[in-house]
């Protein structure tokens, strides 16, 4: 995919169309694998109300830093990683052994072409050690960037196949031993900032490299008392990406 992402933008072709040049007219079943190895990776947060109004309360304050956050002009954006901690369909997403509070954060996800072209979507499970925030918000790299930290998948969708992002339904399910510890929804239209906006704010100083990857945020909460544990399944689904499945393990 990286190199049909370079190819495209070197004929001046859409990677719609260099992919269905290329693609085999012959359908075979397989099994999906993570669409993109990522150069890199980027998040965003508190770009719903419900994660801005979560964290403000799990710190304490009615409206704090991350009310902030979403009111104010400027994004929180930070560093997810490279292709190095991400999975695709299928394969165990991470927990950190020193962390107590591991929650999923369903997201869509930006596909970026060079100088922040949007080239598609697919899904992603930004997965967080959530009490290490919690402890103190300096300490938000360790919480974020560790092995199997980032799913992504099913597939992507190009952006000219994909003609509303805003009005997709999200949902997420965990389940364990077969009976579901959780389950939420959100539509992207509570997305608070635009794509575009986004990749603005991304791109400011900071011009990433062409298949990368951008986390637009989590706009659906999973709750301390709904931990992930070893073994539990996490599904996330939109319908018009597909559903992307990982089971949690413990990582070294």
């Amino acid at each position: 995919m990286l190199d049909l992402i370079h190819r495209a933008e070197a004929e001046s072709i859409s990677l719609s169309a260099l992919a269905a040049s290329l693609a085999s007219r012959h359908a075979a079943p397989a099994a999906p694998i993570i669409p993109l190895h990522p150069v890199e990776v980027w998040a965003c947060g508190c770009t719903y109300e419900t994660s801005a109004s979560f964290r403000d309360a799990e710190h304490g304050t009615r409206e704090g830093m991350y009310a902030y956050v979403y009111r104010n002009d400027r994004p929180e954006i930070f560093f997810k990683g490279t292709a190095r901690v991400c999975v695709g369909p299928g394969q165990p997403i991470g927990l950190r052994a020193d962390a107590k509070f591991t929650a999923p954060e369903p997201e869509l996800a930006v596909i970026l072409g060079s100088r922040g072209a949007i080239l598609g979507y697919t899904l992603a499970n930004d997965v967080s050690a959530w009490d290490i925030e919690r402890e103190n918000p300096l300490y938000l790299p360790q919480s974020k960037v560790y092995s199997a930290c980032c799913a992504l998948g099913p597939v992507i969708v190009t952006a000219d196949d994909l003609a509303d992002p805003y009005k997709l339904e999200m949902t997420c399910t965990v389940t364990r031993n077969g009976a579901a510890t959780f389950e939420g929804s959100v539509s992207t239209s509570r997305l608070h900032r635009k794509l575009e906006t986004l990749v603005a704010y991304l791109l400011r100083a900071n011009p990433v490299p062409a298949a990368s990857v951008l986390l637009t945020g989590t706009g659906i909460i999973v709750t301390e008392a709904a931990a992930l544990a070893p073994g539990d399944t996490v599904s996330i689904r939109i319908p018009e990406i597909g559903e992307l499945s990982n089971r949690a393990v413990v990582v070294d």
